[in-house]
C-alpha cells in the first residue's frame, strides 16, 4: 500500500496537464468535430449553461432563505412559461419520492401502467448517458428531435420574460428540465405521468402538484443532509410533504420514528397514507412474481409500485385491477394496511419487463462481467454489496485460471464515503479504483456529462480522499505483519488472486485515474469484445501497481467488476459500455 499512497501524489499530477489543453480532434471538414452543426447538441450546452457555478453554490448554501419561497418561484417560472398549476391536473400524476429505490418503483409503475396499453410520461433524474433520459414517453426518452423542439420553445420563452433589473431570471438546470417535462407531456398527450421527486419532497420543484392522483414513499435512509436535515425524522419530515389532502398515499416498511412521522404529516392535511404489504402477500395463492430488476431489495419497490398503479386504475375507473384478497391488520397499529390483491397478468408482465439501467444491472463481456449499481448512500450500499456478493456466488466459475475482482468506485457531494466504503470491504476486492464522474479528461465535446457545480481539482481531491480511506481500512483489517509478507506476484501485491482468503488477510491494491475512459482502459485490458479503445497511454502503467496489476488481469480467467456509489460514475461507465445509448 506504500506504492499506491506514492500514486496518490503523483498520478492525478501528470493527467491534469491533459485537461488544461485537450487536443482538439478534427472532422471531415477541417473544423473540430464539436463544431460540426449538431442542434441537439447545442440545446444542451446552453442548458448546461443554467447549471449552478461551484463557488456561487457554495455562497447560495450559506444564504438560503426560506425554502417556500423557491417553491413560490417554481410557480412563477411556470406562469411565465405560459402554464398554470392546474393545468398540471390533466397530466394524471403519481408523484414518488423516497431516499433509495425511487426511481426503480418509478419505473415499475410505469412499465405496469404501460402494460395496459396507456400512453405514460415518466420524469426522473439524473440522466445516466443523455439528458432526455429524464422526460420519457412510453418508456423511451424522448428523440434528440422533439428534445430540441420542445427546449428552445420553452427557453425563449422565459428568456423573454427574464428581467434582471428586478431578479425575474432564467430557473436553475433541474427547474427547467420539470418545467420542460410538464411541457413535453401535455402537449404529447400522456394518459399519465410519473414523476420522480428530485430532492426531499416538501420544496422540491416537482411539488408545485396540486392533485397527484396518488403519491409514493419508498424506503428512507440518510443522504442530502446538508438540504433535508441530518436524523431519519427530519428526512421523513421532507418526503411527506409530497402528501395532498384526499390524494391516497402509500409507503413501505420504515423504522418506527419516521413512519410516524410520516404518518402525523399524513394526519394533518387528511390524507389517507397506506402501509404496503409485503410482495409475499400478493404472491399467495399465485405463481411468485418475476422482476426485471435483479436484488433482493428490488421486491420492496415493486410492492410500493403495485399499489400505486392498483389504486390508479381504481381511481381511474379500470375494471382489470386484481382480485381482492382478506384484508390484514395493519402493523404496530400505525398505519392501516394497503390492500391485499391478486396481481393480474398485466401488472406480473410489467414488473417481469421493467428495466431500469444503471440499478443492479449486470452486463456480461467474454471474461469481464460488469456489475453496475448507483448506490450512494448506507442503506442502499447495503444491498448492492448483498446483490454483488450474491451474483458472485451463483456465477459460474472458470474451469481454470484465476478470478479477479475490481471496485471502480466515486462518491459525491455531503456523502459519507468512508462509511461507504467499509461496507464494501467483505467484497474481498483485489484492487480498488477510484476516478471523477467524467468520461473523458476534457467534456467539452460532451455536454451531456458537463458539470459546472464542481471543479476539477475538487473532484480529484475527492478521489485521492477516497484511496486515502480505502486505505485506512485496509490497515485496520490488516494484520501487523502483512506488509512483508512476500509477493504472490512478480513485482506485484501480496494476495491479488481469489481464493478462498482467511479473515482480515485480504490486502487490496488501489489506484487512481483521472477520467472514466483510463480507469476502464486499465481494468479492462483490451478484453471487453465491445468495448475496443485506443491504446492507453503510456502513463497509464507507469506506477509498479498499474504495471503489475495489468499483467494479473491480462492473464486472469474471469474478471468481476463493481461499479458504485455515483449514478454518474455509472452513467459514465455506461456511456463507454454500452455505445447505443448515446445514439
Amino acid at each position: 500500500m506504500r506504492g499506491a499512497r506514492a500514486l496518490a501524489a503523483s498520478w492525478p499530477v501528470a493527467e491534469t496537464l491533459w485537461w488544461e489543453a485537450p487536443m482538439a480532434q478534427l472532422g471531415p471538414s477541417g473544423r473540430p468535430l464539436s463544431a460540426e452543426p449538431a442542434s441537439f447538441q447545442e440545446a444542451v450546452r446552453t442548458l448546461n449553461t443554467l447549471q449552478t457555478n461551484a463557488n456561487y453554490l457554495e455562497q447560495v448554501k450559506r444564504q438560503r432563505g426560506d425554502p417556500q419561497t423557491q417553491l413560490e418561484a417554481m410557480k412563477l417560472y411556470l406562469a411565465r412559461s405560459g402554464l398554470q398549476v392546474e393545468d398540471l391536473d390533466q397530466l394524471n400524476i403519481i408523484h414518488i419520492t423516497g431516499t433509495k429505490g425511487k426511481g426503480s418503483t418509478c419505473a415499475f409503475a410505469e412499465r405496469i401502467l404501460r402494460s395496459y396499453g396507456l400512453k405514460t410520461g415518466f420524469f426522473s433524474s439524473p440522466h445516466l448517458v443523455q439528458v432526455r433520459e429524464r422526460i420519457r414517453i412510453n418508456g423511451q426518452p424522448i428523440s434528440p428531435e422533439l428534445f430540441t423542439k420542445y427546449f428552445w420553445r420553452l427557453y425563449h420563452r422565459l428568456d423573454e420574460t427574464k428581467d434582471d433589473s428586478s431578479c425575474v431570471s432564467m430557473p436553475s438546470y433541474f427547474r427547467f428540465l420539470t418545467l420542460m417535462a410538464f411541457h413535453v407531456f401535455l402537449q404529447e398527450k400522456v394518459d399519465l405521468a410519473v414523476m420522480e421527486v428530485g430532492i426531499g419532497g416538501a420544496y422540491d420543484c416537482t411539488n408545485i402538484i396540486r392533485k397527484p392522483v396518488v403519491c409514493g414513499v419508498s424506503s428512507l435512509g440518510i443522504d442530502h443532509t446538508g438540504l433535508l436535515g441530518d436524523t431519519m425524522e427530519k428526512i421523513a419530515w421532507q418526503k411527506g410533504g409530497i402528501f395532498k389532502c384526499g390524494v391516497p398515499a402509500f409507503t413501505v416498511p420504515q423504522p418506527d420514528a419516521p413512519l410516524a412521522v410520516l404518518r402525523d404529516r399524513a394526519q394533518e392535511i387528511s390524507c389517507p397514507l397506506y402501509l404496503c404489504p409485503p410482495l409475499e402477500a400478493l404472491e399467495e395463492g399465485g405463481p411468485p412474481l418475476t422482476l426485471g430488476l435483479e436484488g433482493e431489495h428490488q421486491r420492496s419497490n415493486a410492492a410500493l409500485a403495485l399499489q400505486l398503479t392498483h389504486c390508479w386504475l381504481q381511481q381511474k375507473g379500470h375494471q382489470d385491477i386484481g382480485e381482492l384478497k382478506t384484508s390484514r391488520p395493519s402493523l404496530l397499529g400505525q398505519l392501516p394496511l394497503a390492500p391485499v390483491f391478486q396481481p393480474t397478468s398485466r401488472m406480473r408482465h410489467g414488473l417481469r419487463d421493467t428495466e431500469w439501467l444503471g440499478r443492479t444491472q449486470v452486463l456480461r463481456r467474454g471474461p469481464l462481467t460488469w456489475y453496475l449499481d448507483g448506490a450512494h448512500t448506507t442503506s442502499s450500499m447495503q444491498a448492492c454489496v448483498r446483490w454483488f456478493r450474491q451474483a458472485l456466488h451463483r456465477r459460474e466459475r472458470p474451469s481454470s485460471g484465476s478470478e479477479v475482482r475490481v471496485l471502480l468506485f466515486n462518491s459525491t457531494g455531503d456523502r459519507d464515503s468512508a462509511a461507504l466504503l467499509k461496507l464494501l470491504q467483505p467484497c474481498q476486492f483485489d484492487y480498488a479504483v477510484f476516478c471523477p464522474n467524467l468520461t473523458e479528461m476534457s467534456s467539452a465535446d460532451n455536454a451531456d456529462q458537463q458539470n459546472f457545480t464542481v471543479t476539477l481539482d475538487q473532484v480529484l481531491l475527492r478521489c485521492l480522499a477516497h484511496q486515502q480511506h480505502w486505505s485506512h481500512l485496509q490497515e485496520e483489517q490488516a494484520s501487523p505483519g502483512l506488509w512483508s509478507t512476500p509477493s504472490s506476484e512478480p513485482g506485484g501485491p501480496t494476495s491479488l488472486l481469489l481464493a478462498p482468503h482467511p479473515p482480515h488477510t485480504h490486502s487490496t491494491s488501489s489506484l487512481v485515474f483521472s477520467c472514466i475512459t483510463h480507469a476502464l482502459q486499465w481494468i479492462s485490458q483490451g478484453r471487453d469484445p465491445v468495448w475496443q479503445p485506443p491504446s492507453p497511454p503510456r502513463s497509464l502503467l507507469a506506477h509498479p501497481v498499474a504495471g503489475s496489476g495489468a499483467i494479473v488481469l491480462h492473464e486472469a480467467a474471469a474478471i468481476h467488476v463493481l461499479v458504485t456509489g455515483s449514478l454518474h460514475l455509472v452513467g459514465g461507465v455506461l456511456k463507454l459500455l454500452e455505445p447505443s445509448l448515446s445514439q
